[in-house]
């Protein structure tokens, strides 16, 4: 048996670092993704989010009430967002997912604290995503003990005692039990679509270069937007035979509450879907193959899964991070189908979450557009 020639090898060696830098595209990606995947998880990602919207409801504004508040929000879990809310405001807040908690004073809290009466002080916690709640409740709890140490002294002392001067009570809405699987199930929605659709379109148009299809499509009076919807509509077919599939097996399965409509979220998944489809066809209009093609899919789906608040708390993230998980149609699609599936929420609730889904399908629609009429030239 012969050993390999040196020289040899080296040449194939050097063929393959000069196809690699002629190939931009791989290179680049070759480049960026590890650099964004660093960015992302040592940056953008916080399993331990601080500063949640938090809305006041009966706050008497004596020192008593005071003090827990400044204490809460020194702890830097709680971020208040209005001085004094309403019930139905608080509520209302809560249900579009404006804020994360609502603390309930009762009504003669400072009254019953000041005759050691021990009056219970209530949290309401929007636990649809237990992961971003789990440590600002536990911190409401350990406040009891804690934020009115100062204040109980002197005369006040016989108020300091072993036990807890309030009761601290949570009540986590939406997911009383905490399970994972009510805020990871509904996510999958998303997430799948996503990936599929983007994945799938990408290919659509560098197939047909690669396998000697274009020319037909050229020779015919098909106008480019014509070729595009074409080639969307049937996987928006596709698309939705995947959400009836997801969603018997979030029922039947997993057993997810399903609190609203069903039809609006089946109709609520079209721009989604479309935004999807947009995004994999413009890539497909941009590559030059389909291994381009499928690598621009890929580097889309990274971002959108970290920074959509799928796996991690969207809140949790910096503000940068968040304002580019906010041009991701999945970020909110997945307030909708959470906030449908698990809150009942209505299209009063959701209707302004489709916003930034439409008009970012609309941007890369025409970026797709403009690219594919100069590969007619």
């Amino acid at each position: 048996m012969k050993i390999a020639s040196i020289p040899r090898l080296l040449a194939v060696i050097m063929k393959e670092f000069i196809q690699m830098r002629r190939d931009k595209a791989t290179f680049a990606m070759i480049v960026i993704t590890p650099l964004v995947q660093l960015i992302l998880f040592g940056y953008a990602i916080n399993l331990n989010p601080r500063h949640l919207p938090t809305a006041i409801v009966g706050a008497d504004h004596s020192i008593w009430s005071r003090r827990i508040l400044t204490s809460m929000e020194n702890s830097s879990y709680f971020k208040f967002i209005e001085p004094s809310s309403t019930e139905a405001e608080a509520s209302r807040l809560l249900q579009t997912g404006k804020v994360q908690f609502v603390v309930s004073f009762p009504a003669n809290f400072s009254h019953d604290l000041t005759k050691g009466l021990r009056p219970s002080l209530l949290l309401q916690a929007d636990a649809t995503d237990p992961a971003a709640t789990s440590r600002a409740v536990s911190v409401f709890s350990e406040l009891a003990n804690l934020s009115l140490k100062e204040d109980l002294q002197g005369s006040l002392d016989y108020l300091n005692p072993g036990a807890s001067p309030y009761i601290p009570l949570v009540y986590a809405v939406y997911n009383p039990l905490a399970i994972t699987a009510y805020n990871i199930v509904p996510g999958l929605l998303g997430v799948v679509l996503t990936m599929t659709m983007v994945v799938i379109t990408a290919l659509a148009i560098t197939r047909e270069y690669e396998r000697g299809t274009m020319e037909n499509l050229l020779a015919t009076p098909l106008r480019p937007l014509e070729v595009m919807i074409g080639k969307i509509v049937p996987y928006i077919i596709v698309g939705y035979m995947q959400i009836a599939l997801i969603l018997c097996m979030a029922k039947f399965l997993f057993a997810i509450p399903m609190e609203g409509s069903i039809l609006l979220l089946l109709l609520l998944c079209l721009p989604f879907i479309a935004a999807n489809l947009a995004v994999g066809l413009t890539f497909s209009t941009l590559a030059t193959n389909q291994l381009q093609a499928m690598q621009s899919a890929m580097f889309f789906f990274l971002p959108s899964i970290l920074l959509s608040g799928f796996m991690f708390p969207f809140r949790g993230m910096p503000e940068w991070a968040q304002f580019v998980g906010n041009m991701l149609p999945l970020t909110h699609f997945l307030i909708i189908v959470r906030g449908i599936l698990l809150k009942g929420n209505g299209i009063a609730q959701v209707w302004y979450e489709v916003i930034p889904i439409i008009a970012f399908t609309v941007i890369v629609m025409a970026v797709g557009f403009k690219f594919y009429r100069q590969t007619l030239d």
